[in-house]
């Protein structure tokens, strides 16, 4: 049991970090890769992941986001929300321990981040209301494009080639960024992860025609324990109105 609640602990700190989410058996490169005796059907569609990610910087969006969040090959938690992305970071999450960690540890979190402000509700708390708090500045978001384009520069081995997803054509990026290497577009990720022993990243990353991660699969060992948040971008429109929560 001490073992498992080590894992656990850890785990559901890399999923509070996530949002701002490997290669193993069934994820990552390994998995979308066509068996070695098959090519692989062509994708209509193509583009160029460059110019996809340069026109993704002209127009801020709103997507809706799921991370699954595993450690040592179990699923530990699930985070679920809907933000702006490519613009000052606003949002509401919702992040939910698994029926696998302890129910001492157990998380049921909410998050609503305005303009000017930070709302958090702790759901496990029976008659938990909304405790408002400053929201912190400086850039503490994950910049998805900012992660593609780190990518891109580690050399061509990052260029895997156009696949499908869900039906949308889009460009598969993988590589190892150090944890240093992300600290410009992953600022939070980068300080909690190297304080918890991380070296570094391995990434998978799906982009669409317009520069919108469409997929990311981040993967890290963290004191022995292999970890991954596996994100998934979806419903994108307009950037949205984040407001405080009813009653704040």
């Amino acid at each position: 049991m001490r073992r498992s609640t080590t894992i656990s602990t850890a785990a559901v700190a890399v999923a509070l970090t996530a949002l701002s989410g490997c290669k193993d058996a069934s994820s990552g490169a390994a998995a979308t890769a066509a068996p070695a005796a098959t090519a692989a059907a062509p994708v209509a569609g193509a583009f160029d992941p460059e110019a996809a990610l340069a026109e993704a910087e002209k127009t801020p969006y709103a997507a809706s986001v799921k991370v699954v969040t595993e450690a040592a090959g179990q699923e530990i938690s699930t985070t679920t929300g809907r933000s702006n992305l490519g613009t000052r970071f606003t949002g509401r999450v919702e992040v939910r321990s698994a029926s696998a960690v302890p129910a001492a540890q157990a998380l049921w979190m909410e998050t609503v981040t305005t303009t000017d402000a930070n709302y958090i509700r702790n759901r496990n708390q029976s008659g938990s209301g909304w405790v408002k708090m400053p929201r912190s500045e400086g850039g503490n978001e994950a910049d998805y494009a900012g992660y593609a384009k780190l990518l891109l520069a580690t050399g061509p081995s990052a260029r895997k080639g156009m696949e499908d997803q869900g039906g949308t054509p889009a460009y598969h990026l993988t590589g190892h960024l150090g944890i240093d290497q992300v600290a410009s577009v992953d600022p939070r990720t980068q300080r909690s992860m190297k304080a918890k022993g991380v070296t570094g990243f391995d990434i998978d990353q799906w982009i669409d025609s317009q520069g919108r991660t469409l997929r990311f699969e981040q993967c890290m060992d963290m004191r022995g324990v292999p970890a991954a948040n596996k994100a998934t971008f979806g419903e994108f429109g307009p950037v949205e109105t984040f407001a405080a929560p009813a009653g704040d």
